[in-house]
């Protein structure tokens, strides 16, 4: 069986997470998507579960609260993050990650698993979530109106 997850802010929630979960669900029999509380977001995560499942109801979600604060691609951090994300996906025989970023190949590594990259370069959905708390005005073409109507 095809098991897959990602994890993420999902804060806000964007098309391109949409595109990497549509990819994630065709290529997998179980997809799970792990959501870390960003409560300095002002965006709860069972708001952002709800985003989620609205437009991916076969979706498993698990929560990621109260997550280390230290982040980073060097041995230490990631060490911390691994031992945090193993612990949440501990009874899930996952066998793929999925991301655009470059630390997916870091969880890839540290779980035995493969990697699964979706758009890196960002060139079907040229976004991040950065960019819209920056500005969602100028970037509104990548969020459900019901996404840009709840963040501020």
């Amino acid at each position: 069986m095809k098991i897959g997850f990602t994890i993420g802010k999902f804060a806000p929630f964007h098309k391109g997470h949409e595109f990497l979960i549509r990819r994630a669900m065709q290529e997998t029999d179980e997809f799970y998507v792990v959501i870390y509380d960003t409560p300095q977001y002002n965006i709860t995560i069972k708001t952002k579960e709800y985003w989620i499942k609205s437009r991916f109801p076969k979706v498993k979600v698990l929560y990621a609260y109260d997550s280390p604060k230290q982040y980073g691609l060097d041995k230490k951090s990631v060490e911390i993050q691994m031992q945090y994300l193993s612990n949440i996906i501990k009874d899930i025989p996952v066998n793929y990650f999925y991301s655009s970023e470059e630390y997916g190949k870091y969880v890839a590594e540290y779980l035995h698993i493969q990697n699964r990259i979706v758009d890196k370069q960002r060139v079907k959905y040229p976004i991040s979530g950065s960019m819209l708390r920056k500005n969602k005005e100028e970037h509104k073409e990548f969020l459900e109106k019901e996404v840009y109507n709840a963040i501020k």
